[in-house]
Formats: C-alpha cells, sequence, structure tokens
C-alpha cells in the first residue's frame, strides 16, 4: 500500500487527491457507501479502494472497508488481515456485523474482509442481507468503500450499484478501450447506480516531473529546488 510504505510518494498524493475531490464532489452524509469497481480485471480497483480508504482514515475519517469481492478477494492480503471470518459469514451465518469486522494497521480504518468463497456469490449479494450490512455499515461509519469484481465480465456490480450512493469506476491508462469502459458505465447505470468518477490508474509520469512539483508546492521558498531551476 502506497500511503503505508512511502506517505510522500507520487501515488500516495494522488490518493490524497482524489480524497479531496471526493470532499468536494459529494455530501459525505448522502454519499457514504462508495462502490468501487473497474472495467476489466487487474486493473487496479483494490489498491484503488485501500489506498483511498487508508486516506481517509490518516484524514479523520472513520472509514471502512468492506471486500465485497467474493470470488477473488485481495482487501485482506492488502492490509495483512486473516480472511476466516467476514462479509460471507454476515450473510450466510448472520454473524453480527461488528464481530466480522477488524482493525487495519491504519488508526480510523476497519475493514470487512470477505470471508471463505461461497458457491453463489451473486445471489449473497443481490440478498437482503447484504442491503442490511450496507445500512448498518451507513449507519456506524463516515465512509464505507465497497471493493466490489469488475464491472466488464461480471454481474456483481451491477448487482449492487443500487444498493451504494456512488461508484468510482477504475480503469487503465493506454488499455482500457473507451467503447468498453462506456458500455460499463452506461450498464451501472441503467441498473440506477450513480457514477462519481474515472479514475485512471498506472499512469506512466516522470520522478523528476513529481520532484519539481513537490519542491515547489512544498518548499518553503515557494520555488522549485536550484538544480531543477531554469531547466
Amino acid at each position: 500500500m502506497s500511503l503505508l510504505i512511502n506517505p510522500r510518494s507520487p501515488a500516495a498524493e494522488a490518493f490524497r487527491t482524489l480524497r479531496t475531490s471526493l470532499h468536494y464532489m459529494v455530501d459525505k452524509d448522502s454519499c457514504k457507501v462508495v462502490l468501487v469497481t473497474s472495467v476489466n480485471p487487474g486493473d487496479g480497483k483494490t489498491i484503488v479502494t485501500t489506498n483511498l480508504a487508508a486516506s481517509l482514515a490518516q484524514a479523520g475519517e472513520k472509514a471502512l472497508v468492506i471486500d465485497a469481492d467474493i470470488r477473488k478477494p485481495r482487501c485482506h492480503r492488502a492490509f495483512s488481515l486473516r480472511n476466516r471470518v467476514g462479509l460471507t459469514n454476515v450473510l450466510v451465518d448472520s454473524l453480527d456485523l461488528s464481530s466480522a469486522v477488524q482493525e487495519s494497521p491504519v488508526q480510523g480504518l476497519s475493514v470487512l474482509t470477505s470471508g471463505p468463497i461461497p458457491p453463489n456469490p451473486a445471489e449473497l449479494l443481490e440478498s437482503r442481507a447484504m442491503a442490511d450490512v450496507l445500512s448498518q455499515a451507513r449507519d456506524r461509519f463516515d465512509h464505507v468503500l465497497v471493493d466490489c469484481p469488475p464491472a466488464g465480465p461480471l454481474a456483481d456490480a451491477t448487482i449492487l450499484a443500487s444498493k451504494v450512493d456512488g461508484i468510482i469506476l477504475v480503469v487503465t491508462a493506454g488499455e482500457t478501450r473507451v467503447d468498453h469502459a462506456r458500455e460499463v458505465k452506461e450498464s451501472l447505470e441503467r441498473a440506477k447506480g450513480k457514477i462519481l468518477g474515472v479514475v485512471l490508474n498506472k499512469v506512466r509520469y516522470s520522478l523528476r516531473d513529481y520532484r519539481y512539483r513537490y519542491y515547489y508546492e512544498e518548499g518553503s521558498s515557494g520555488q522549485p529546488p536550484a538544480e531543477d531551476a531554469g531547466r
């Protein structure tokens, strides 16, 4: 996780920018539960979910990550947590939400891991129990980020679209086809989902360009360092 490994890295700064954009874009009280999905596998939706949640917690918000990718869960690995008990136990066994939620290494950030992988993931996500989980989470936390399977090949994100307050769609720079992204967006909107915005992931940047920006914005003089000046 970029925020935990190097809080001053370009990636960590990007997630702070995303956090700020989210705050300006929506009313926190009416948009607490946000689904994070992608167009294709490998777009980085779990990285976006976990790092954005960490950024929110570091800003003093009480945040929860729900790993609703109960086909290929990864959130527990991001936080080095056990995954013996989680969302599927709450949905199938009626386990109390507070008993399944774990504290992450980031202060103020809790995690509901996926739990055991079930044979019927779509049906569980469509259940009344899932709606109840989101409702309880909405009441207990300032922000709830739901990590969901890619919306391109699977129906899970479409199923959850109307149960959440907003959706962030993750795409890969130079790889995700525009027509595919448009199809996913329209599919989520037909399911009564509200697209908050798109995260363009895996953008290549110059480390020198970032250093120039960092020193210019953060330096005490408000100017770029001498070694970069005039180049």
